[in-house]
């Protein structure tokens, strides 16, 4: 974000509040979106309050109550899940596959992909995925993790026809860069960063070189 901004000139300005992760995969694992777009909302209110006027969330899994939270945020929201179908769609894709956690790909993405052919993966292909994610959350970008994932993809695409594999995981781009990714791909992480900015754009001229939305970690 720091550095989208100097690339244009602007210095960045941002007002950050970290959520509580483990609160919210437990949310995302009991299915309670409403109370997790509540305990969400109350986060975007605090940064309001100190001034912002966009907010992001900073993290995939979580925009599984977006439709309730964007009912009840005092500021508009950057939706990362729409920016995905509209990159989809850009590029005339029509069968993919889901890395990210657990609740992002059993859910094919929160039924917000409607229009395309998810793969099912199998369970344990899942599982895998999902805990290498948590690693990478928790410990930081490994070798292990990345050969895991990367031998996974190669084996979707040959398996499944796979067109894509879409990167819903915020995280995952701690693993995979322009340079190491050698199978087709959608990177969330850039897509979400590219609609901040756009969105930054669209706000009154005067307020470019100063304003950038809110993080929610």
């Amino acid at each position: 974000m720091v550095k989208a901004h100097a690339a244009r000139g602007w210095v960045a300005n941002l007002v950050v509040v970290h959520a509580e992760v483990d609160r919210v995969l437990r949310f995302a694992a009991d299915g309670e979106t409403a109370a997790m777009a509540s305990y969400l909302a109350g986060l975007i209110r605090r940064l309001a309050a100190a001034g912002a006027e966009v907010a992001v969330i900073a993290a995939i899994t979580p925009h599984m109550c977006v439709a309730e939270l964007e009912t009840v945020s005092p500021i508009p929201l950057v939706d990362i899940v729409q920016e995905i179908v509209r990159d989809v769609h850009r590029q005339g894709l029509t069968r993919v596959a889901l890395f990210g956690t657990r609740f992002t790909i059993a859910t094919s993405l929160f039924g917000r992909l409607s229009n395309l052919d998810v793969v099912l993966l199998q369970a344990e292909e899942i599982e895998a995925i999902h805990q290498a994610y948590v690693e990478v959350v928790n410990t930081g970008a490994g070798e292990q993790q990345y050969q895991r994932l990367r031998a996974l993809a190669h084996t979707l695409c040959e398996r499944e026809g796979v067109e894509a594999i879409i990167l819903a995981g915020t995280d995952l781009a701690l693993l995979f860069n322009e340079a190491n990714t050698d199978f087709p791909h959608i990177d969330c992480t850039r897509l979400h960063l590219n609609a901040i900015m756009d969105r930054l754009l669209r706000m009154p001229a005067e307020r470019h070189r100063s304003l950038a939305p809110t993080g929610i970690e």
